[in-house]
């Protein structure tokens, strides 16, 4: 069998689809072929061709072109690429129209998106039963996931570790509507026949999660291997160290492809209204019924958010959780619009400059 046609033949494992297809037939250009981002390092990334893992550049054209590097290829990415196996070799040209990403602020104080991953069918929302668990937490990681149109999936994971894992079960579901939970053990493999029915063959699932929670010992034991590194935790703390340092995309024995991601202590999103109102489908919904659009939920009349937390149907602290989102959410949309005024005014002042520059060659 000849590269296209294995190439061809081995795409549908990857995860491709009709969507993918008419994108690549608009870009118009018979000599690339599809590939999948695999994994994304400083210098190059790996892509997947279906018939060959090749190391791949970006070309200087696509760095050039693209408004920012939340545009550059991301591991999940279908690009089109000019192949050369024979090399082992690849160069990306295009980066095909994603189905969703999912993106966080960027750490420390810079207000920029992170792309985490892209076209993700399911993101399993990682937490361990000992001192990570932490419902506010676990909101911001849903409103990102929601956002990014996959489906969340909350693991709680070292379920061994405890007496009543079904406590903390309860909590993750207040916390987490609309998202399955499940609480499950690499030690003694429980719950762990759940998570078939989300990894399909061509299926793409993400795990995220703060480091030491257990993500790579997860996928290690889907894997039926040791592949992916893992270290224990910190007695005092119950955190872990960053043991895995890159996101990769690997193929599970059951066809599905997942993805390890480091690990983050937070997974701040960024413009991520739609991702809230259905992470807190319960409190937007209420907020809905109140009687006054512009409704503060503190003491106006006939609100049905304190009407609520009054007869006890939902919880007071998480309408403070949403509150406190809310905030931070339209905070970090301000910092985004500042960001994006600067970079337009160096912009201008930068074709000014060049503008002056050539008038004066000009007049000489």
């Amino acid at each position: 069998m000849s590269f296209d046609e294995t190439l061809h033949s081995g795409l549908t494992s990857l995860g491709w689809s009709p969507f993918f297809a008419s994108s690549l037939e608009l870009v118009g250009d018979a000599s690339l072929v599809p590939a999948r981002v695999s994994e994304e390092h400083r210098d190059a990334h790996v892509v997947l061709t279906g018939a060959a893992t090749l190391r791949a550049d970006i070309s200087g054209r696509l760095r050039h072109s693209v408004p920012g590097r939340e545009h550059l290829p991301a591991v999940g990415d279908w690009v089109a690429v000019d192949a050369r196996p024979n090399e082992g070799r690849a160069t990306i040209h295009h980066v095909l129209p994603r189905r969703g990403v999912l993106v966080r602020k960027a750490a420390g104080t810079r207000s920029d998106a992170q792309v985490v991953a892209t076209n993700l069918d399911v993101v399993f929302v990682v937490t361990s039963a000992n001192q990570d668990f932490d419902t506010g937490r676990l909101s911001r990681y849903l409103i990102a996931v929601w956002e990014s149109g996959a489906q969340p999936v909350v693991l709680v994971t070292k379920a061994d570790l405890v007496d009543d894992a079904g406590a903390l079960v309860a909590k993750a579901e207040s916390a987490a509507p609309g998202a399955p939970v499940h609480a499950v053990s690499a030690v003694d493999l429980r719950g762990l026949d759940a998570l078939a029915a989300y990894l399909a063959p061509g299926r793409t699932a993400a795990f995220v999660g703060s480091s030491g929670v257990g993500k790579s010992t997860l996928v290690n034991r889907l894997l039926g291997e040791d592949r992916l590194a893992v270290r224990e935790v910190r007695e005092h703390d119950d955190r872990g160290m960053h043991t895995t340092t890159r996101r990769q995309m690997i193929v599970l024995p059951s066809g599905a492809l997942v993805i390890d991601t480091p690990g983050m202590r937070e997974l701040m999103p960024l413009h991520a209204q739609d991702g809230l109102a259905a992470a807190f489908g319960d409190v937007t919904e209420l907020a809905a019924s109140c009687r006054f659009r512009d409704c503060r939920h503190a003491a106006e009349p006939g609100c049905a958010v304190r009407a609520a937390i009054e007869n006890g149907s939902l919880p007071r602290d998480r309408v403070e959780q949403w509150e406190l989102l809310n905030r931070q959410l339209a905070f970090e949309a301000r910092k985004q619009d500042t960001r994006l005024m600067i970079e337009e005014k160096r912009r201008w002042k930068a074709v000014t400059k060049s503008i002056r520059t050539r008038n004066k060659h000009e007049t000489l």
